[in-house]
């Protein structure tokens, strides 16, 4: 981080299933995630993606994404992307795509955005047991 930068603010995070970028810019969000149900561990996500909008800053920025396990010591994936914000007005969007994502346990797992080496946002994701059909 710069010197004389102005730390951003999240404007907001999601995990979700993919983001897509259209062709006009835009970028749509599919699946949007706030529980894994499943009827047998292990459970292997195949793609996850955390999206997160900074915004309110300015100057050279460092993003560290992380899916945390029960323990709240294991990391099950981890991400960082360094960002530039030139000016006040503008934002910038980073997408961490994870692939092949195990996670062992039910319970509460949880992720973790932080800018530079600061918790700016964490919540909760939980993966619950399901009745197999």
């Amino acid at each position: 981080m710069e010197n004389d930068a102005i730390l951003p603010d999240l404007q907001s995070c999601l995990l979700c299933e993919d983001v897509r970028c259209e062709f006009n810019g835009m970028q749509t969000l599919v699946g949007v995630i706030n529980v894994i149900p499943a009827p047998g561990l292990p459970v292997n996500c195949m793609r996850l993606c955390i999206w997160a909008r900074w915004c309110s800053g300015s100057g050279k920025f460092r993003q560290k994404s992380r899916i945390v396990g029960v323990d709240e010591q294991q990391v099950i994936a981890q991400a960082e992307v360094e960002f530039v914000l030139k000016e006040m007005e503008g934002h910038a969007t980073n997408v961490h795509y994870f692939g092949g994502v195990q996670f062992q346990q039910y319970g509460l797992h949880h992720v973790e955005i932080y800018l530079e080496d600061e918790l700016r946002l964490r919540f909760p994701l939980p993966v619950v047991r399901i009745a197999a059909k």
